[in-house]
């Protein structure tokens, strides 16, 4: 008999469904071969028992299926994993932070017939001390020098005792942010070599891993993935400029590395290399004509693809531990009652992180400048909450996969510039813009980028930022930039200015008080914070302002001037000339308006009708 072609349906997935669809095939296909379909016959048992086979089977499918998408997946496990192989790292805690204010004395000492702080007597907080409140203890991540003071981390000097007009204390403050975490050491001994060995720490509330050391007091660094074999690393700057740049970024490779990752939220994970011997770690091995492609008997290498990451084929993503014993420190805590209330983290726990810069000075005076030492937060934590929900792992997830931590366009470099880290010195004002055609060496590639960049001063005025920021600016850049992007870090262009204007004021308003308040509007207008590199001044904007203050009836003049001499910048500007529709623009070059001594550039007079 000749096959007949089965009408065989394939959207039936449930129990029900496919049962009622094998009843309707055999009365289709078998009409005189089986007819009792009552639910007691021995063809219905099968018909139901393949019914369910094929329901379990559906269920699973479409489970595992479901599974596969971040978006769908109900199970915590693969919700993580999911999670790790976008590029996000989710959070099972989350930490409080405050903002901690410090504070020792030092003796005065005269200067020059005047009086000023001794900072022969000044300490220094080693980084990770931990101070604590009511609830829970913070750790000041970073660590504190009273001789060091910049526009971004002042010392404050204030007066503290007098004999007569003659100052005998001077009080110190220093402002540092602290978390709320304790830090917590496991040990983990290792014996014979492994690839890729892992372990795992299974504790609530894990922040991250401090640091890791072996039992030679070797330290392992954690890195994004294995593969990565670069890292930011940090050393003193000794340079003249190291008050506003405490320290040099270096990049360094770290075969001893690990990553890290969280199976549940309770359990994280520790992966290391799959090198077991120093012999076989691609970080020392450097292409060269007789180990590139030595793994080929014969054969053309004129078309070989390599990888130039990995043209060895070692594959050892580092090294892993062996023979040895690891000691891990790792942060906990956070959650809703790290939140403390104001003035509440008022001790430090570890005393012993405090030491003088410059040598303990004798008794009794040791003691006293010890015992002077007060923390408080003027205002209370916040941030402590619950880790990541589900959907929170799924939102943060896709956003991290589609940033991917690269800098592509204009605001990237912007924005990325802006965030290097505070001990490597900060950028005040950037702005990135491709190289002008005309300017283009020839060869030079069209992808050069020019970055205009400017810092502050202790005083917060802007100025060209030194070479150490620069240097640590390039370093910082390197591991973000798209490879054929040349980037070129210039100065930018400081142009002061001085604001003059001219009011009428209301009847029955006292003239000095409007005044007043005229000139603290317009110097929060021109607040350096609210100011960026090419940023027109619209003097539209100053008149509507200036009519909104209460009193004022109506602004005569506003008229913006051009700052240049040894007090200022030395470049001049040509208000007028760069004046269109009362908009003044800024030049061709990237610049920025700065007015840098309001209390005297800027200047208001009441007017009659």
């Amino acid at each position: 008999m000749a096959t007949e072609n089965r009408d065989v349906k394939y959207l039936n997935k449930d129990f029900g469904d496919l049962r009622s669809s094998l009843i309707d095939f055999t009365k289709t296909y078998f009409p005189n071969t089986y007819t009792d379909f009552t639910p007691s016959s021995p063809g219905m048992l099968f018909m139901e028992m393949s019914a369910y086979v094929g329901d379990v089977l559906s269920f699973y499918l479409d489970n595992q299926i479901q599974e596969n998408f971040i978006q769908y997946t109900r199970q915590e496990n693969n919700l993580y994993t999911l999670a790790y192989m976008l590029g996000y790292k989710p959070k099972v805690t989350g930490v409080a932070t405050a903002t901690i204010d410090i504070y020792q004395k030092v003796p005065a000492k005269s200067v020059g017939g005047s009086f000023a702080p001794d900072y022969n007597y000044a300490l220094q907080f080693a980084a990770n001390t931990i101070l604590s409140s009511n609830t829970s203890n913070f750790i000041l991540q970073d660590s504190i020098d009273f001789t060091v003071s910049s526009s971004t981390n002042p010392t404050e000097v204030s007066i503290l005792t007098l004999s007569g007009a003659t100052p005998l204390y001077y009080l110190l403050k220093k402002t540092q942010t602290a978390i709320s975490a304790n830090i917590t050491t496991k040990t983990f001994s290792f014996g014979s070599p492994q690839r890729f060995q892992t372990i795992e720490i299974n504790d609530a509330d894990i922040i991250q891993i401090l640091d890791i050391t072996d039992s030679n007091g070797n330290k392992w660094y954690e890195v994004p993935y294995l593969a990565q074999e670069m890292i930011y690393d940090s050393i003193s700057n000794l340079n003249s400029d190291a008050g506003e740049v405490p320290n040099l970024l270096q990049l360094l490779k770290v075969p001893k590395r690990f990553v890290s990752r969280f199976i549940t939220p309770t359990i994280l994970q520790i992966q290391f290399g799959a090198g077991t011997t120093t012999a076989n770690v691609e970080e020392e091995i450097i292409p060269n004509p007789t180990n590139v492609g030595n793994f080929f008997s014969t054969g053309d290498y004129l078309t070989t693809a390599y990888d130039p990451a990995n043209f060895l084929y070692t594959s050892t993503y580092g090294i892993s531990p062996s023979n040895t014993t690891l000691t891990i420190r790792y942060l906990t805590g956070g959650g809703i009652t790290a939140n403390a209330a104001s003035n509440t983290i008022n001790k430090v726990t570890n005393p012993t992180n405090i030491s003088f810069k410059f040598g303990a000075p004798p008794e009794p005076l040791f003691s006293d400048i010890l015992g002077s030492v007060a923390v408080t937060n003027p205002f209370g934590a916040t941030g402590g909450k619950d880790g990541d929900t589900p959907d929170e792992i799924r939102f943060n997830s896709l956003g991290v996969f589609g940033t991917q931590l690269r800098t592509v366009t204009q605001a990237d470099y912007i924005v990325r510039a802006m965030s290097i880290p505070s001990q490597y010195g900060s950028i005040a004002k950037v702005y990135a813009e491709p190289e002008k055609i005309e300017n283009l060496l020839p060869g030079e590639s069209l992808s050069s980028i020019n970055l205009y960049v400017l810092a502050y001063d202790n005083n917060k005025k802007l100025k060209n930022a030194s070479i150490s920021l620069k240097n640590n600016l390039k370093t910082y850049l390197s591991q973000y930039r798209i490879v054929n992007d040349s980037i070129k870090i210039r100065d930018g262009f400081i142009i002061n200015i001085g604001v003059e204007f001219d009011v009428i004021v209301l009847p029955n308003y006292n003239n000095n008080d409007v005044l007043f308040k005229c000139i603290t509007a317009v110097k929060d207008y021109f607040n350096i914070d609210k100011w960026e590199m090419n940023e027109p001044i619209i003097l539209k904007d100053i008149y509507i302002l200036l009519d909104k203050v209460d009193g004022v009836q109506t602004i005569k003049t506003v008229n913006i001037t051009n700052k240049c001499n040894a007090n200022y910048s030395i470049y001049s500007y040509d208000i007028p000339g760069a004046t269109q529709n009362n908009v003044i623009y800024p030049s061709v070059d990237p610049m920025i308006f700065e007015v840098r001594y309001p209390d005297n550039d800027i200047k208001g007079r009441i007017v009659s009708l």
